[in-house]
């Protein structure tokens, strides 16, 4: 996969790209990123990328000149079927939306800053808007690496175990099971039994009943579109396990 990220702070991605599994996956060809300075496609000396809005008010607006010049640029090694602009108002990053990327070959990522980019850039050059969530950051930096991150996971090979990302929350539809490792017993908080005996069947129902208890308490929205027979019988068995009265000697 390659991965063409305009941004006017460079220095703020490069770190990211140099470290842990987006490291290793770019110094082993699994994953190509490339980072474009809309200042270098200006044409004053100053490198202007930004002027006043049209009709008045705060901040500064990207101009279409340098992005539009910049992502041209990329004819011949970017197919520029995919031109992702990181905005508040695009639709929302989730795992659906992550494993449809990562089927894209190429895309090019446009990191906004200031007060956004000229609507013609929107219009005319981009193909989807995506945003990271309901909140205003500075720029569109954090959110391309956050979309590498979690694209790049799902490329095959760049985790070194594939079965990392099943278990992963969200991958299945639901939040992660609860993790435990060694000592098995730690300030009288101890590991469940059913993690240190060995039946791999019963871990696996185990963490599974997890997974989906953590999800009805912190997310429950996810449950409404599980179909699976035993995912329906864990959720009633949890359903039950909450109405229990509590017992005298356990209040």
């Amino acid at each position: 996969m390659r991965i063409d990220v305009l941004t006017l702070f460079p220095e703020l991605i490069e770190p990211a790209l140099a470290a842990g599994v987006l490291g290793r996956a770019i110094a082993n060809a699994l994953l190509t990123v490339s980072l474009v300075n809309p200042r270098d496609f200006t044409a004053d000396r100053h490198k202007t990328v930004d002027d006043a809005p049209y009709g008045g008010g705060a901040g500064m607006v990207m101009k279409c000149e340098p992005l539009f010049a910049a992502v041209e640029s990329l004819i011949g090694r970017n197919s520029l079927e995919h031109v992702v602009l990181l905005s508040p108002r695009g639709d929302r990053l989730d795992q659906n939306m992550v494993r449809e990327m990562a089927t894209w070959p190429d895309m090019v990522l446009i990191c906004a800053r200031y007060e956004g980019v000229d609507e013609r850039v929107s219009r005319s050059l981009v193909t989807h808007e995506v945003s990271i969530g309901d909140y205003v950051l500075s720029g569109g930096e954090v959110p391309a690496m956050v979309l590498i991150e979690s694209v790049s996971r799902m490329v095959p090979g760049v985790v070194g175990r594939w079965e990392s990302v099943e278990t992963d929350s969200y991958f299945c539809g639901v939040l992660g099971p609860p993790q435990y490792t060694r000592p098995p017993s730690f300030r009288s908080l101890d590991v469940p039994d059913v993690l240190l005996g060995g039946d791999h069947a019963a871990i696996r129902r185990f963490r599974r009943k997890e997974a989906l208890r953590i999800t009805r308490m912190r997310r429950p929205d996810l449950l409404a579109h599980l179909t699976e027979k035993e995912d329906l019988q864990l959720l009633a068995e949890i359903e039950n396990e909450t109405r229990l009265p509590i017992k005298e000697n356990e209040s």
